[in-house]
């Protein structure tokens, strides 16, 4: 005798489940107390279980008994042949459980990191950024680190929310990492590079906080689900566009270089007035002037690189709506640039830039207008342009699920042979159980994950129911 049967799929007349330390085959209502055929506890065993099972009873009739064993297609067949035994789902379950535990603990670490940099990037606007001088001090340095540590901080909500929207996070603080990389280069290039401005403790905190966040952005990213199947039936990866989608591909990749490439060209246009009429002009900002440090210069090329570079990835990246996420990230510190540049050309120009201190400037009567050069409207049109392809990335629907094999399985007429003959006793007890059975009371409690599970003396079974500043 056998202190205990797991049923795991039942048919007209027969059922098929698990005893300790072996696999059996029982006819619907009859004791339990002994199969009418056993096999091994082993994998080999349940595939020569529920083969004699299959041969036995209709395929039609065949359901599944538990909450964890999954049902079969109208002709009785399985997705990979043989269904899994009622073990092999609970190891599933428990595997799919543990999984799902570590990429919690790794959102939560990395949303950890974000939050560790964004603190780390709001003390640094207060103390000396460069030289003495704080990003809190001036109003057009300021402006953009806090934009980035604004987004910095919406990627750690939402990588905390996890699921789909964990992966939107990691992209966008993914594109933001990358093209502030080369903005922060260029500030700690100018305290490097002994022009006078030693970097201070702002932003010493400031870098530090940028490498929290990209470190938690890459390890957000790195965070893939046990499934690569996106919620808009694509992989998640890089793809090829097609058909209408063309054109505004190849919109976006050339609006995104001709960012990069107006970035470099210098923005900020000043014009002196003396009190006899004469006037001279001064341009500012080119990333490649021979006055600038060649770690500033570096600093330069590295973020027209990484706006080019996540430009064209966005640009292949599928889902289309994801691509546009990470798209966003790159477009937000350049579109800061462009207002930290608007202010400062809003600002009282200083005559030092000139040379000329502001008491002689006083005496000589000189005038100081503040302006921006052709090449920076320039960059405000492809900018334009990148956020029109942006949003029309974010909005674009997902295509079209094409039916599956399951879909036309389910459509297709029933057209598998009868039940097996069975002994009068069998039929009858068989068809009472069939005819009978009634739905599940909605408020009882849920069946076992393996299947139904029954005591070896029971004669009938019971149905279970930081950082960066101007260049």
């Amino acid at each position: 005798m056998f202190d205990k049967v797991t049923i795991a799929y039942r048919g007209a007349g027969y059922e098929i489940g698990q005893g300790r330390g072996f696999y059996g085959v029982w006819a619907v209502g009859a004791s339990r107390d002994e199969p009418l055929q056993r096999w091994a506890e082993t994998p080999d065993g349940w595939s020569a279980a529920w083969t004699r099972f299959a041969s036995m009873e209709s395929p039609g009739t065949i359901v599944p008994v538990g909450r964890n064993n999954p049902p079969l297609s109208p002709d009785g067949s399985h997705a990979a042949g043989n269904p899994a035994s009622p073990g092999q789902y609970a190891a599933h379950d428990r595997a799919a459980a543990a999984a799902a535990a570590g990429m919690r603990a790794g959102a939560i670490v990395a949303a950890g990191l974000l939050g560790v940099g964004v603190a780390l990037g709001v003390a640094g606007l207060f103390p000396g950024y460069l030289g003495s001088v704080s990003l809190a001090d001036r109003t057009d340095q300021v402006l953009p680190h806090a934009i980035y540590l604004a987004v910095w901080t919406v990627s750690a909500v939402l990588i905390l929310l996890g699921g789909v929207r964990a992966r939107l996070g990691a992209l966008l603080s993914l594109g933001l990492s990358a093209v502030t990389f080369g903005l922060l280069f260029s500030d700690a290039g100018l305290a490097i590079g002994g022009n006078g401005t030693p970097g201070g403790t702002g932003l010493i905190l400031t870098l530090v906080g940028w490498f929290a966040c990209a470190v938690g952005s890459v390890l957000a990213f790195l965070i893939r689900p046990a499934s690569r199947q996106g919620p808009d039936g694509e992989t998640g990866s890089l793809g090829r566009p097609s058909g209408a989608a063309v054109g505004p591909v190849v919109m976006l990749i050339l609006a995104g270089l001709g960012v990069a490439a107006s970035f470099a060209p210098a923005w900020d246009s000043f014009t002196l007035h003396t009190a006899a009429g004469q006037t001279q002009s001064l341009t500012v900002g080119d990333a490649f002037a021979s006055t600038n440090p060649g770690l500033v210069i570096t600093g330069d090329v590295l973020v027209m690189i990484a706006v080019a570079a996540t430009v064209i990835v966005a640009a292949f990246w599928r889902p289309v709506r994801h691509g546009g996420v990470l798209l966003a990230g790159a477009a937000i510190p350049m579109a800061a640039q462009a207002i930290s540049a608007l202010v400062q050309a809003g600002q009282p120009a200083s005559p030092a830039q000139f040379g000329v201190s502001n008491a002689q400037a006083s005496a000589l009567g000189l005038t100081i207008d503040s302006g921006l050069t052709p090449a920076f409207w320039i960059y405000c049109a492809f900018g334009v342009v990148l956020l029109v392809c942006c949003a029309w990335m974010l909005f674009t629907p997902p295509p079209a699920a094409a039916p599956g094999p399951v879909m036309a399985a389910a459509a297709a007429p029933d057209t598998a042979p009868g039940p097996v003959p069975l002994a009068d006793d069998d039929r009858t007890t068989a068809q009472h159980e069939h005819l009978s059975a009634e739905p599940p009371d909605a408020d009882a409690e849920p069946p076992d994950a393996g299947g139904e599970q029954d005591s070896a003396h029971q004669d009938s079974a019971h149905q279970a129911a930081p950082a960066q500043g101007m260049k």
